[in-house]
């Protein structure tokens, strides 16, 4: 397998064409320096369309954001990060992006999910929840525009690794309590600063969400013992995904640092997967959830690509 880096007007791209890696647009410069999500959040937001329940659990939830055309929409799946904790913001965070996808034409499906510190958080729960809001769509298309057959998920850093999970469960044994039956087809994911290989992350990864003792209730190592706990919750043991990935990362990132962008990348390319990996320069964690980020034009590139 060959890599090349090859040069573009404002950073470095990292190509792996032969390996099944391929980009699909220029890199635009970033922003100068990195926000934090408190900033984000002190901005005006616009509220969605529509919340809707899924289940019966308080964040067994969703939000519906609808364009005001009555065609049917491709669909942005949009999965919200915070490191897996219910301490941390939730939909709240996605709402800059998902009132930017409606503009665009999207009907975006922006998920909740029970997390560790949730009753019941963290192993299956989490995971089932990201399956259950994703299966809902099915029901949902039935009273709303939603074409179906153009879903595209987009997660960021805990979420992008959710996301990322949700395209790869069909593979799932059915002997892992996250077995399901017919899972919802998705045209590809975009990772944004996700977090897709939980042993790496465990091992080499900040202490920014914890550490590693988060992936450990994440995954439920005390009351699994003997089983790869990674086998049926990180896609970087569940290669290949089967679907189009784009994993892209900020320069800056000090929460998920964009080598473990590249290293899934690449693993994910031998796997035979049609990969995009794509790190912004002076781009930090949150400036990948900001439409008003100069990064922001590439990633909704990336994202109209794959809901064609």
């Amino acid at each position: 397998m060959t890599v090349r880096l090859l040069p573009v007007s404002s950073g470095l791209l990292l190509t792996l064409a032969t390996a099944g890696i391929h980009f699909l647009g220029n890199v635009v410069p970033a922003m100068a320096g990195p926000i934090t999500f408190k900033e984000l959040l002190s901005r005006p937001r616009q509220a969605p369309d529509k919340v809707v329940h899924y289940g019966a659990h308080p964040h067994q939830y969703a939000e519906l954001w609808l364009p005001a055309a009555k065609e049917p929409h491709p669909v942005v799946l949009l999965v919200h990060g915070g490191c897996w904790l219910a301490e941390l913001p939730a939909t709240e965070l996605m709402a800059y992006m998902a009132a930017a996808l409606r503009d665009r034409g999207f009907a975006v499906w922006s998920i909740d999910y029970r997390r560790i510190g949730d009753e019941a958080g963290g192993y299956p729960a989490t995971f089932l929840d990201a399956a259950a809001a994703t299966d809902y769509l099915t029901a949902l298309a039935k009273d709303y525009p939603l074409d179906l057959t153009r879903v595209v998920a987009v997660g960021h850093s805990a979420g992008g690794h959710l996301a990322t999970w949700i395209a790869a469960r069909g593979s799932i044994s059915k002997s892992s309590p996250l077995y399901v039956r017919q899972p919802v087809a998705l045209r590809g994911v975009v990772s944004l600063a996700g977090i897709n290989d939980l042993k790496a992350y465990r091992e080499k990864g900040p202490d920014a969400c914890g550490g590693p003792g988060t992936i450990d209730a994440l995954t439920a190592v005390k009351s699994r013992a003997g089983v790869d706990v990674y086998a049926d919750t990180s896609p970087a043991q569940m290669l290949p995904i089967g679907t189009r990935l784009v994993i892209l990362s900020g320069e800056l990132d000090q929460i998920v640092p964009p080598a473990f962008g590249d290293e899934f990348g690449l693993a994910a390319a031998r796997s035979g997967d049609q990969v995009v990996v794509n790190t912004f320069p002076r781009t930090g964690h949150f400036e990948l959830i900001d439409p008003s980020a100069e990064a922001w034009s590439a990633i909704l590139y990336h994202i109209e690509a794959l809901a064609k």
